[in-house]
């Protein structure tokens, strides 16, 4: 709309932070970033005023800038702001000299207020869950996305906590009321976050499950710090916070940030929690032997219901051929008597053989 609005080929939605400057929004350029120096929308930020270069060739201070060489001749750009914070600009740019009339000017400071608007709005509604005002998955995904940015080699942990397991939210539910669980996942957000302090982000997955990020240390000490953690979900049965017992989980599973996605790192984490859960400990580390053994059986049971479909339809087909061999008259009897355990245990070894 903007690079319409001013017939100009580029339009773009920045943000800044301290080196670079990346678009969260473009039309007529390639780059996804470019570095922040010598960059016309850092400036934009550090002033939070419009700014405008009919050409930067003919300004001492963008001339050399990496949009100068790139061959961009104008710009101009305003601040979007969020809460009193600029955090990016909305612009436009060309590859000739130009003015902007006072008219445009206010168009520009249009499209940027509509940006943030846009974007606070997409946060206020995907990125928080209303249930507990903590991040949720999607905005989990994105901050793994940024976090890999600017560290791609960096390490991190992620604990996965389970305040109640899965298999009997069901029970609560029938017998407490969804009401409950609601404030019991409000209650236990709370005093994980509380527990975390401000040096960690924490996100709601749903039901009663969360997730945070740490950096990398020894295992001992993660175990540690979920163990704490733990305990703390604990004191709220004793001081009577949830009348019900709740067993909390952690699950720990380590990663590089440029190998993994966040679907990737919020399963072998929940997969961590879950093994420990199954051996009766209070948090378990993420263990790529039982990991591989899980996905092997998966693979084996996908395997054997196809085989079984297929033995099946084979039996069917089987039992009223004519002549009938041995086979298919052992498969009809078996079939039409509703037993077709025995034959497809006979094919399946033929298949595995």
């Amino acid at each position: 709309m903007a690079s319409q609005l001013f017939g100009l080929p580029i339009a773009a939605v920045s943000l800044t932070d301290e080196n670079r400057q990346w678009f969260k929004s473009r039309v007529g350029v390639d780059q996804w970033e470019i570095p922040r120096g010598t960059a016309p929308c850092a400036d934009v930020c550090d002033s939070s005023q419009i700014l405008i270069i009919p050409d930067l060739l003919a300004s001492n201070c963008y001339r050399n800038s990496y949009l100068a060489n790139s061959g961009i001749r104008f710009y101009a750009g305003t601040a979007s702001d969020a809460r009193g914070y600029t955090l990016g600009a909305m612009c436009v740019l060309g590859t000739q000299p130009r003015e902007v009339s006072e008219q445009e000017q206010a168009t520009l400071y249009d499209l940027a207020a509509m940006v943030m608007a846009q974007i606070e709005l997409q946060h206020a509604f995907g990125r928080i869950d209303p249930l507990t005002g903590l991040s949720n998955r999607h905005q989990f995904a994105e901050d793994l996305q940024d976090m890999e940015r600017d560290t791609p080699k960096g390490q991190r942990v992620a604990i996965f906590t389970e305040v109640v397991h899965a298999s009997e939210l069901s029970t609560l539910h029938r017998t407490m009321g969804p009401a409950f669980l609601d404030e019991l996942a409000r209650i236990a957000a709370h005093c994980l976050q509380q527990a975390i302090g401000s040096k960690s982000k924490l996100y709601h997955l749903g039901g009663c499950q969360f997730v945070h990020l740490v950096n990398q240390t020894s295992d001992a000490d993660l175990l540690e710090e979920a163990t704490r953690l733990r305990q703390a979900l604990l004191m709220l049965e004793s001081t009577r916070a949830v009348p019900v017992l709740v067993r909390p989980t952690m699950g720990i599973a380590p990663f590089c940030l440029s190998d993994v996605t966040a679907e990737d790192v919020l399963r072998t984490a929940h997969a961590a929690c879950l093994d420990a859960r199954q051996a009766g400990k209070v948090a378990g580390l993420f263990s790529l032997d039982l990991d591989a053994h899980y996905q092997r059986r998966f693979t084996l049971l996908g395997d054997i219901s196809r085989a079984t479909k297929t033995s099946t339809s084979f039996i069917w087909s089987s039992s009223h051929a004519s002549p009938l061999t041995n086979e298919s008259a052992w498969g009809r009897k078996h079939c039409c008597a509703g037993n077709t355990q025995p034959w497809v245990t006979y094919r399946l070894a033929n298949l595995f053989h």
